[in-house]
């Protein structure tokens, strides 16, 4: 099941179970949507893997199933996280 992990990990901005704006890879790594796409090019600076838009849990599962409340914040190196991107871009296996 997922976190659903309260804040982005590089810039710290909340993102709340309502929140359109969350992103995260496969490793539940959770970043706000500009970070994800416009600053790390959906390629997630600690495992490689793509982002996904995350959904939001109803009103009534986050009720049984509460959020996670436990903040993540680890901004990333950006030279290194841009050589990531250019690395796993330049070899996807992803053909269009």
């Amino acid at each position: 099941m997922l976190e659903i992990r309260p804040n982005c990990e590089h810039c710290n901005k909340d993102l709340p179970n309502t929140s359109k704006g969350a992103m995260i890879c496969s490793f539940e790594c959770t970043y706000c949507k500009t970070c994800a796409l416009d600053i790390f090019k959906n390629v997630c600076p600690s495992c490689a893997g793509n982002f996904e838009k995350r959904p939001i849990r109803s009103s009534k599962m986050i009720e049984i199933y509460l959020a996670s409340e436990k903040r993540i914040f680890k901004p990333k190196d950006l030279e290194s996280a841009k050589i990531t991107s250019e690395k796993t871009k330049n070899s996807s296996s992803e053909k269009s």
